[in-house]
């Protein structure tokens, strides 16, 4: 297999991936009344089918079109022409030229300067997928569809008009010699597709802070054994010193009177 010099190890190892993978990566969806293509997404591919028709390769399809000078062009400077000549068995989604117009201003200049070709390069090839992916497989599925780029691209079928992405297929099946052609209303993006959300900011400051209270906090007392009182000893008076008797002198029975004999009875004063 022959790869270009601009060719990343990212679109290398996808070429080489097994096709069965991309062509697995879709789930049926819920059957509808129709069968066949959409009659809406037919009536599209009929008015489109006069534009592009099978000329040869790949890029020789996309080339004879004219509808996409933009997209033969950025091949080109990415050295990618090689990769969709020498290569079977793929699946081209084709922007058109109005597809790359309708990028926000200046994006396209941007993506076409030299210092930005491996942006440039990622972004074609998140548009091509190592295996057939033909109207056949699209019908009635789902899923996610891994890319030449490394990233997958959500492919719809299961309505009336499919849909890549965020793009339109406007024209299905165009069976070059070495894949099948997809054109499509808009230019793919990669990262398009949410990753798992992260926890909001005040959640994860509120759970910092819990996690800090909580290992600043000093240990609980510890209870005492079952069976056993709480020792006190440190707090409580002691029980000698305040069963201390009081002399029994003439100044104490003066202010407190005469001490009580076991008997209940007054005793006398000792001198």
């Amino acid at each position: 297999m022959h790869l270009t010099r601009l060719m990343t190890a990212t679109a290398a190892a996808a070429l080489i991936a097994g096709a069965a993978q991309a062509q697995d990566a879709m789930t049926p969806a819920p059957s509808t009344p129709s069968e066949g293509v959409p009659a809406a997404q037919a009536g599209a591919s009929a008015r489109a089918s006069t534009q592009v028709a099978p000329a040869g390769d790949i890029v020789e399809t996309v080339q004879a079109s004219g509808q996409f000078t933009t997209l033969v062009k950025a091949l080109e400077a990415t050295n990618l022409v090689g990769l969709l000549k020498d290569n079977s068995n793929l699946t081209v989604f084709a922007p058109t030229d109005a597809a790359f117009a309708a990028l926000p201003a200046g994006e396209l200049d941007r993506l076409m300067a030299e210092e930005n070709r491996a942006e440039l390069q990622k972004l074609l090839t998140y548009h091509v997928v190592n295996a057939v992916v033909d109207g056949s497989k699209i019908e009635g599925a789902k899923g996610p569809v891994p890319t030449v780029a490394g990233e997958n691209v959500e492919v719809d079928g299961s309505g009336d008009t499919w849909m890549v992405g965020q793009a339109r297929v406007t024209q299905a099946d165009v069976m070059a010699d070495n894949g099948v052609v997809h054109v499509v209303d808009k230019v793919l993006t990669p990262g398009a597709v949410p990753a798992a959300a992260a926890p909001p900011a005040a959640d994860a400051a509120a759970g910092a802070d819990a996690a800090a209270t909580y290992q600043s906090a000093p240990p609980a007392t510890e209870a005492a054994p079952t069976g056993m009182a709480p020792d006190t000893s440190a707090t409580a008076p002691s029980q000698a010193s305040a069963m201390d008797p009081i002399p029994d002198t003439p100044e104490n029975r003066a202010e407190y009177g005469a001490p009580l004999s076991n008997a209940g009875q007054n005793s006398a004063a000792s001198n």
